[in-house]
């Protein structure tokens, strides 16, 4: 009897963790979220970056509850803003924000700025944490776009109805799911990670 491989999505967002879901299916993987455990680590976000704040969600929860742990994080970064929200995007407007509060402070802070100035991208950064709490396999994509003056769209979630592609002049709250999947910074991610994960599968690293 072949032994499953399990990876664990270590994200408490049930819509990261479905979009996440989505790009593994296929390979394999007998996939969980945190929501499968009951003693996860409550991981302290406190790195400067992106990339730090995703290792930090993967080697803690990996190493505690001695899975592979994919973390992940990511945010949206504008221009005219300094790089603001950045890690902290999901509590720009306060500790427990919503998406819609979230949105609000975003459109009142950029009040004033001109289209040509309101460029932004999304950023997401991957890393992927054996059991015993070693980095084995990270990295980061971007896509780029402007913030719209006002929400357009009730598809996706976070800044999605504001967050306009530059591919398309759409936003992804327009676009829906099945564009999103294919051209957004999570879908773009993942394929840089793709390889890496074939590479620890095929010298039995797994």
């Amino acid at each position: 009897m072949v032994t499953p491989r399990i990876f664990v999505l270590g994200t408490g967002n049930r819509k990261k963790g479905l979009e996440l879901s989505q790009f593994l299916a296929l390979r394999g993987f007998e996939l969980r979220t945190l929501e499968d455990f009951t003693d996860t680590v409550d991981v302290i976000e406190n790195g400067d970056s992106f990339a730090a704040n995703a290792r930090l969600k993967a080697t803690q929860q990996a190493h505690h509850l001695r899975h592979w742990v994919l973390g992940e994080d990511s945010g949206l970064s504008v221009d005219a803003l300094d790089g603001a929200p950045g890690i902290f995007s999901s509590r720009f407007a306060g500790p427990n924000a919503s998406d819609n509060e979230n949105n609000r402070r975003l459109i009142s802070e950029l009040k004033g700025i001109p289209w040509e100035r309101r460029t932004a991208h999304y950023v997401c950064h991957m890393t992927v944490s054996d059991p015993q709490g070693h980095v084995r396999a990270e990295c980061e994509a971007r896509c780029h776009g402007c913030i719209r003056y006002e929400p357009v769209g009730s598809a996706g979630f976070g800044y999605d109805p504001l967050f306009e592609v530059v591919e398309y002049h759409r936003t992804f709250g327009e676009l829906g799911a099945d564009v999103k999947s294919a051209i957004s910074h999570r879908a773009r991610a993942y394929r840089l990670l793709e390889p890496q994960l074939s590479q620890l599968l095929r010298n039995g690293s797994w």
